[in-house]
């Protein structure tokens, strides 16, 4: 017999759009067409464009889950398991914190800091608590190094960055370590350590919106009663890793701008320069032992 064909997009659009309604969302309609999108690996508007085409039972399925977990409340990238950061399409889920937009400019102040756009001179490049990799894939693109090592403490988060190594595959060898911060690095010498710490302190933790608070990683996010335990160990055991004229890339909560800044000079760091993002804010801490650029 022949095979009967999957439900419209239209209608899988009409479902998940009813089961988003119920859930409370403000723009049911918009959400689930995003979702749908979003597992399909197309835009939004492709999706729609396509609407009386019969869905593939697969991707119907994903898209189900999706909507279903989206209803329960989970983030969007954990609904869909997928995420964007800069070129990279990743895979992410609760084992990892969600990479935010934020977090590109990171990698624009390394390649910038690195005072050759960050090619031509090869070496070894450091990502500390890795989570998804996003940083370190990132760099494994966009960059040119002869390596990229990949730092998480948590092996779960470690095994997701190793997940995403394989689906895109990089030009630049990415080597994914488990281990605390600094400790996996070895002997080498790095020209660029980078890093996007946990920076909030345990009552901005507790204060924080339950989509956050209750589906990503505390120890991702939460470092101490000021915020500064993890960047503290990071500037404390950074220097003596670095090649000469090498650069420590730290993403940085925007209320202590000040405060990290004061730590990396009383820490020994000789040049200490504070970069705003997109929307103003001072985001990003890069620092050398050099004192000139």
């Amino acid at each position: 017999m022949p095979e009967t064909p999957g439900r419209t997009i239209a209608a899988a659009l009409g479902a998940a759009t009813r089961a988003l309604a119920s859930a409370g969302s403000a723009d049911p309609r918009r959400e689930a067409l995003r979702l749908g999108a979003i597992v399909a690996g197309v835009t939004p508007g492709e999706l729609w464009l396509d609407r009386e085409r019969s869905l593939d039972p697969a991707l119907d399925e994903r898209w189900a889950r999706a909507v279903a977990a989206r209803a329960g409340g989970a983030p969007v990238a954990y609904a869909t398991g997928r995420v964007s950061f800069r070129t990279l399409d990743l895979a992410c889920d609760p084992r990892a914190l969600i990479p935010r937009s934020e977090t590109e400019g990171l990698i624009d102040r390394v390649l910038d800091g690195t005072g050759d756009g960050g090619r031509g001179r090869g070496g070894i490049a450091a990502d500390l608590g890795t989570g998804t990799g996003c940083l370190a894939l990132a760099l494994a693109v966009e960059g040119d190094f002869d390596l990229v090592v990949a730092v998480d403490r948590d092996a779960a988060a470690a095994a997701l960055a190793r997940e995403n190594v394989a689906r895109v595959s990089p030009p630049t060898p990415v080597e994914v370590r488990a281990g605390d911060w600094l400790g996996p690095l070895g002997d080498a010498r790095y020209r660029v350590i980078l890093a996007n710490p946990p920076y909030l302190t345990l009552d901005e933790w507790d204060a924080l919106d339950p989509g956050v608070r209750d589906w990503e990683p505390r120890a991702a996010l939460a470092s101490g009663s000021d915020g500064l335990d993890a960047t503290r160990t990071i500037l404390a055991g950074a220097a003596r890793r670095l090649a000469p004229r090498g650069v420590l890339a730290l993403e940085i909560d925007e209320r202590r701008a000040d405060a990290v800044r004061e730590l990396a000079g009383a820490l020994g760091w000789r040049r200490v320069a504070i970069h705003d993002d997109l929307f103003g804010r001072p985001r990003y801490a890069v620092a050398s032992m050099e004192t000139h650029p």
